[in-house]
């Protein structure tokens, strides 16, 4: 069953030896050479599940991927109980909302320090299980980099998706979300990227300006 539809890849719910299981799907690019297209779905089909492991090895909950299949451009994962962050921030008591994007700054902190940028952090991406635990899933677009501008852009996009989606509590959130990011790489190196947030932030309203 298709549960997302996205411009790289689609997600299936799908069953997998009797266990439920998310089925990622990267689709041929038909305006690329067929050869680049299949070199480059290959390399992001063998780079997902590596990133999603060391995401592991940093702290960080995440999937377990059952199965890669390089060929045909497909990864099989955990399907993971819960509910989006996104479904309940809105709707929680104000400790429990301090308390999960604490948790998520914490998260996003470690990534960071293992030099992993996830590339899309939204709060759909990030998936609140009964034990009340938080799991980031989809990291197609992350990368490795310990460069102070690639964790900026992406603290930058947390900080957007936030204003996007829970604009109410968007500045509260993201103070206890850098809060929590500084438990995990130190008060100085969060000053530096909230320095750099600030400075790609006034990039956007100089280009906006000029437009």
């Amino acid at each position: 069953m298709l549960i997302k539809k996205g411009a790289e890849a689609s997600l299936y719910l799908e069953t997998w030896h009797n266990h439920k299981v998310i089925m990622k799907r990267r689709h041929p690019k038909l305006y690329r050479n067929s050869e680049l297209d299949t070199m480059i779905r290959s390399q992001r089909t063998l780079h997902e599940p590596n990133i999603i492991h060391k995401a592991k090895e940093a702290g960080v909950p995440t999937p377990t991927i059952l199965w890669v299949d390089v060929e045909e451009a497909n990864i099989v994962m955990e399907f993971v109980e819960g509910k989006q962050v996104k479904e309940i921030l809105n709707t929680v008591s104000k400790e429990e909302r301090l308390r999960l994007s604490t948790l998520m700054g914490r998260m996003i902190g470690r990534l960071h320090t293992h030099g992993i940028i996830h590339g899309d952090l939204t709060t759909s991406n990030m998936i609140l299980t009964p034990y009340n635990k938080i799991v980031f899933v989809d990291f197609g677009l992350s990368e490795r980099s310990v460069e102070l501008e690639p964790k900026g852009v992406d603290l930058h996009l947390m900080k957007r998706a936030l204003h996007s989606t829970h604009y109410k509590h968007a500045t509260e959130c993201f103070r206890t979300v850098m809060k929590g990011y500084a438990e995990s790489v130190g008060q100085e190196e969060a000053k530096k990227v909230a320095a750099k947030i600030r400075e790609i932030e006034k990039r956007g309203r100089y280009v906006a300006d000029r437009e």
